[in-house]
Protein backbone atom coordinates (compact mmCIF):
# COMPACT_ATOMS: atom_id res chain seq x y z
CA UNK A 1 0.00 0.00 0.00
CA UNK A 2 0.98 3.86 -0.65
CA UNK A 3 0.20 4.72 3.02
CA UNK A 4 2.26 2.17 4.61
CA UNK A 5 5.24 2.87 2.34
CA UNK A 6 5.01 6.94 3.06
CA UNK A 7 4.77 6.10 6.81
CA UNK A 8 7.38 3.53 6.60
CA UNK A 9 9.84 6.50 4.99
CA UNK A 10 8.35 9.26 7.05
CA UNK A 11 9.10 7.00 10.18
CA UNK A 12 12.69 6.30 8.83
CA UNK A 13 13.42 10.13 8.24
CA UNK A 14 12.06 11.60 11.60
CA UNK A 15 14.30 9.13 13.73
CA UNK A 16 17.49 10.74 11.70
CA UNK A 17 18.89 13.07 13.47
CA UNK A 18 20.73 14.71 10.42
CA UNK A 19 16.92 16.16 9.30
CA UNK A 20 16.48 17.64 12.67
CA UNK A 21 20.13 19.41 12.92
CA UNK A 22 19.43 21.09 9.07
CA UNK A 23 16.14 21.80 10.34
CA UNK A 24 17.60 23.99 13.41
CA UNK A 25 20.34 24.78 11.46
CA UNK A 26 17.90 26.72 8.53
CA UNK A 27 15.77 28.24 11.53
CA UNK A 28 18.84 29.99 13.39
CA UNK A 29 21.01 30.96 10.06
CA UNK A 30 17.32 32.77 9.06
CA UNK A 31 17.04 33.91 12.17
CA UNK A 32 20.33 35.14 13.28
CA UNK A 33 20.70 37.00 9.69
CA UNK A 34 17.18 38.48 9.58
CA UNK A 35 17.03 39.70 12.66
CA UNK A 36 19.83 39.14 15.34
CA UNK A 37 22.46 40.82 13.34
CA UNK A 38 20.21 43.78 11.54
CA UNK A 39 19.11 44.58 15.54
CA UNK A 40 22.00 44.93 16.43
CA UNK A 41 23.26 47.15 13.89
CA UNK A 42 19.89 48.77 14.30
CA UNK A 43 20.79 49.55 17.86
CA UNK A 44 24.33 51.06 17.57
CA UNK A 45 22.95 52.97 14.27
CA UNK A 46 24.76 51.40 11.65
CA UNK A 47 22.11 49.00 9.88
CA UNK A 48 21.90 48.58 6.54
CA UNK A 49 18.02 47.02 7.17
CA UNK A 50 15.52 49.27 8.48
CA UNK A 51 13.36 48.66 11.57
CA UNK A 52 10.30 47.85 9.36
CA UNK A 53 11.56 44.97 7.59
CA UNK A 54 11.76 43.49 11.02
CA UNK A 55 8.33 44.35 12.23
CA UNK A 56 5.62 41.25 12.11
CA UNK A 57 4.33 43.05 8.57
CA UNK A 58 7.29 41.86 7.23
CA UNK A 59 7.91 38.34 8.49
CA UNK A 60 6.97 36.31 5.20
CA UNK A 61 9.72 38.31 3.72
CA UNK A 62 12.20 37.55 6.70
CA UNK A 63 10.69 33.66 6.49
CA UNK A 64 11.75 32.88 2.84
CA UNK A 65 15.25 35.04 2.13
CA UNK A 66 17.15 32.36 2.70
CA UNK A 67 15.62 30.03 0.78
CA UNK A 68 17.40 30.86 -2.61
CA UNK A 69 21.02 29.65 -1.21
CA UNK A 70 21.63 28.96 2.47
CA UNK A 71 18.30 27.29 3.53
CA UNK A 72 17.89 25.91 -0.32
CA UNK A 73 21.04 24.44 0.13
CA UNK A 74 20.23 22.80 3.56
CA UNK A 75 16.74 21.49 1.54
CA UNK A 76 18.67 19.69 -0.45
CA UNK A 77 21.30 17.96 1.59
CA UNK A 78 18.12 16.63 2.93
CA UNK A 79 16.94 15.48 -0.32
CA UNK A 80 20.59 13.73 -1.10
CA UNK A 81 20.13 12.12 2.45
CA UNK A 82 16.32 10.97 2.18
CA UNK A 83 17.65 9.21 -1.24
CA UNK A 84 21.21 8.82 -1.44
CA UNK A 85 21.42 6.76 2.52
CA UNK A 86 19.63 4.00 0.49
CA UNK A 87 23.14 3.97 -1.45
CA UNK A 88 25.34 4.54 1.21
CA UNK A 89 24.24 2.15 3.12
CA UNK A 90 23.37 -0.59 0.83
CA UNK A 91 19.97 -1.02 1.82
CA UNK A 92 18.04 -0.70 -1.73
CA UNK A 93 17.75 -4.14 -2.29
CA UNK A 94 16.30 -4.40 1.42
CA UNK A 95 13.55 -2.11 0.77
CA UNK A 96 12.70 -2.91 -2.53
CA UNK A 97 12.37 -6.81 -1.94
CA UNK A 98 9.74 -5.70 0.22
CA UNK A 99 7.94 -3.69 -2.25
CA UNK A 100 8.86 -4.73 -5.57
CA UNK A 101 7.47 -1.36 -6.68
CA UNK A 102 9.91 1.06 -7.19
CA UNK A 103 7.75 3.83 -8.57
CA UNK A 104 5.65 3.55 -4.87
CA UNK A 105 9.12 3.34 -3.27
CA UNK A 106 9.89 6.51 -5.04
CA UNK A 107 6.94 8.09 -4.39
CA UNK A 108 7.17 7.70 -0.98
CA UNK A 109 10.19 9.26 -0.80
CA UNK A 110 9.05 12.33 -3.06
CA UNK A 111 6.20 12.54 -0.59
CA UNK A 112 8.69 12.59 2.48
CA UNK A 113 10.76 15.33 0.85
CA UNK A 114 7.11 17.55 -0.05
CA UNK A 115 6.19 16.70 3.99
CA UNK A 116 9.90 17.32 5.48
CA UNK A 117 10.08 20.70 3.47
CA UNK A 118 6.72 21.51 4.85
CA UNK A 119 7.89 21.30 8.07
CA UNK A 120 10.63 23.72 7.62
CA UNK A 121 9.02 26.37 6.25
CA UNK A 122 6.19 26.14 9.04
CA UNK A 123 8.89 26.14 11.53
CA UNK A 124 10.75 29.19 9.47
CA UNK A 125 7.32 31.29 9.48
CA UNK A 126 7.01 30.31 13.08
CA UNK A 127 10.09 31.57 14.44
CA UNK A 128 10.22 34.67 12.01
CA UNK A 129 7.00 35.70 13.17
CA UNK A 130 8.07 35.21 16.73
CA UNK A 131 10.89 37.42 16.13
CA UNK A 132 9.10 40.17 14.89
CA UNK A 133 6.79 40.49 18.13
CA UNK A 134 9.46 40.40 19.96
CA UNK A 135 11.42 43.55 17.77
CA UNK A 136 7.87 45.26 17.58
CA UNK A 137 7.75 45.27 21.32
CA UNK A 138 11.29 46.00 22.22
CA UNK A 139 10.97 48.88 19.67
CA UNK A 140 7.29 49.63 21.10
CA UNK A 141 5.58 49.36 17.66
CA UNK A 142 2.33 48.63 16.37
CA UNK A 143 1.78 44.74 15.82
CA UNK A 144 0.23 44.64 12.34
CA UNK A 145 0.01 41.57 10.33
CA UNK A 146 -0.20 40.87 6.56
CA UNK A 147 -3.16 39.79 5.07
CA UNK A 148 -4.11 35.48 4.92
CA UNK A 149 -3.79 36.22 1.50
CA UNK A 150 0.07 37.51 1.97
CA UNK A 151 0.85 34.66 4.37
CA UNK A 152 -0.36 32.07 2.26
CA UNK A 153 0.78 33.25 -1.14
CA UNK A 154 4.33 33.08 0.92
CA UNK A 155 4.05 30.01 2.34
CA UNK A 156 3.47 28.41 -0.85
CA UNK A 157 5.99 30.17 -3.04
CA UNK A 158 8.28 29.11 0.22
CA UNK A 159 7.31 25.46 0.01
CA UNK A 160 7.74 25.77 -3.78
CA UNK A 161 11.32 26.83 -3.24
CA UNK A 162 12.25 24.24 -0.67
CA UNK A 163 10.81 21.05 -2.46
CA UNK A 164 12.32 22.04 -5.64
CA UNK A 165 15.97 21.85 -3.69
CA UNK A 166 15.22 18.74 -1.82
CA UNK A 167 14.05 17.47 -5.36
CA UNK A 168 17.09 18.36 -7.08
CA UNK A 169 19.11 16.76 -3.99
CA UNK A 170 17.24 13.81 -4.55
CA UNK A 171 17.78 13.39 -8.33
CA UNK A 172 21.78 13.49 -7.97
CA UNK A 173 21.47 11.19 -5.19
CA UNK A 174 20.13 8.81 -7.62
CA UNK A 175 22.34 10.04 -10.91
CA UNK A 176 25.75 9.78 -8.67
CA UNK A 177 24.44 7.05 -6.26
CA UNK A 178 25.95 8.25 -3.35
CA UNK A 179 25.45 10.85 -0.53
CA UNK A 180 29.03 12.95 -0.28
CA UNK A 181 29.07 13.52 -4.00
CA UNK A 182 25.89 14.54 -4.76
CA UNK A 183 26.04 16.76 -1.40
CA UNK A 184 29.24 18.48 -2.99
CA UNK A 185 28.47 19.28 -5.97
CA UNK A 186 25.21 20.86 -4.97
CA UNK A 187 26.42 22.80 -2.92
CA UNK A 188 29.70 24.03 -5.40
CA UNK A 189 26.70 24.97 -7.59
CA UNK A 190 24.42 26.84 -5.38
CA UNK A 191 27.19 28.48 -3.26
CA UNK A 192 29.63 29.15 -5.46
CA UNK A 193 28.86 28.95 -9.53
CA UNK A 194 25.44 30.75 -9.12
CA UNK A 195 27.24 33.75 -7.08
CA UNK A 196 30.02 33.48 -10.15
CA UNK A 197 27.87 33.50 -13.01
CA UNK A 198 25.39 36.37 -11.56
CA UNK A 199 28.31 38.72 -10.08
CA UNK A 200 30.92 38.09 -12.67
CA UNK A 201 29.55 36.22 -15.78
CA UNK A 202 26.44 38.56 -16.06
CA UNK A 203 27.23 41.39 -16.44
CA UNK A 204 30.21 40.80 -19.37
CA UNK A 205 27.77 38.61 -21.36
CA UNK A 206 24.68 39.10 -21.96
CA UNK A 207 24.13 35.54 -22.89
CA UNK A 208 24.76 34.09 -19.56
CA UNK A 209 22.57 37.16 -18.54
CA UNK A 210 19.86 35.53 -20.54
CA UNK A 211 20.48 32.47 -19.82
CA UNK A 212 19.93 33.42 -15.44
CA UNK A 213 16.42 34.02 -16.47
CA UNK A 214 15.93 30.06 -17.24
CA UNK A 215 18.00 28.79 -14.62
CA UNK A 216 16.89 27.18 -11.06
CA UNK A 217 18.58 29.63 -8.15
CA UNK A 218 17.82 32.54 -10.10
CA UNK A 219 14.40 32.38 -10.36
CA UNK A 220 14.08 30.98 -7.05
CA UNK A 221 15.44 34.38 -5.92
CA UNK A 222 13.25 36.24 -7.96
CA UNK A 223 10.04 34.46 -6.36
CA UNK A 224 11.55 35.38 -2.58
CA UNK A 225 11.78 38.98 -3.46
CA UNK A 226 8.57 38.99 -5.02
CA UNK A 227 6.99 37.59 -1.63
CA UNK A 228 8.98 40.18 0.41
CA UNK A 229 12.73 39.26 0.72
CA UNK A 230 15.11 41.43 1.30
CA UNK A 231 17.06 42.67 -1.97
CA UNK A 232 20.22 41.68 0.32
CA UNK A 233 19.85 38.61 1.09
CA UNK A 234 22.43 36.14 -1.17
CA UNK A 235 20.45 35.29 -4.20
CA UNK A 236 17.67 37.43 -3.82
CA UNK A 237 17.11 39.60 -6.83
CA UNK A 238 13.98 40.31 -8.84
CA UNK A 239 15.10 39.62 -12.83
CA UNK A 240 11.78 38.07 -13.25
CA UNK A 241 8.29 38.69 -12.73
CA UNK A 242 6.78 36.63 -9.70
CA UNK A 243 4.21 34.63 -12.23
CA UNK A 244 7.52 33.57 -14.08
CA UNK A 245 9.57 32.52 -11.38
CA UNK A 246 7.29 30.48 -10.10
CA UNK A 247 6.40 28.67 -13.33
CA UNK A 248 10.41 28.00 -13.78
CA UNK A 249 10.64 26.89 -9.96
CA UNK A 250 7.42 24.28 -10.32
CA UNK A 251 8.79 23.38 -13.58
CA UNK A 252 12.21 22.76 -12.25
CA UNK A 253 10.52 20.53 -9.55
CA UNK A 254 8.77 18.46 -12.40
CA UNK A 255 11.87 17.84 -13.80
CA UNK A 256 14.06 16.64 -10.68
CA UNK A 257 11.27 14.20 -9.47
CA UNK A 258 10.94 13.15 -13.53
CA UNK A 259 14.63 12.79 -13.96
CA UNK A 260 15.03 10.41 -10.63
CA UNK A 261 11.94 8.27 -10.61
CA UNK A 262 13.01 7.86 -14.87
CA UNK A 263 16.83 6.64 -13.75
CA UNK A 264 15.43 4.87 -10.55
CA UNK A 265 13.14 2.63 -12.70
CA UNK A 266 15.74 2.22 -15.87
CA UNK A 267 19.17 1.66 -13.96
CA UNK A 268 20.34 -1.09 -11.78
CA UNK A 269 19.95 0.12 -8.34
CA UNK A 270 23.88 -1.34 -7.70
Amino acid sequence: MMTTAIRAELTKQGHRSASWLLLGIGTLLTVTFGYLVPYVGLSDGSAARGLDAMLPGNFVGAAVGGLPVFVGALALIFGVLVAGSEYGYETWKAVLVQDPSRVRVYTAKLATIAAGTLTGVLVLFTATALCSVGVASLEDQAIVWPSAVDIATGLGGAWLMATMWAALGVALAIVLRSVALPIGLGLVWMLAVQNLLAAIAAPLVPAIADLQKYLPGPNAGALAASLGASPQAPGVDAIVGAGHATIAVAAYLVAFCGIGGWLLHRRDIT
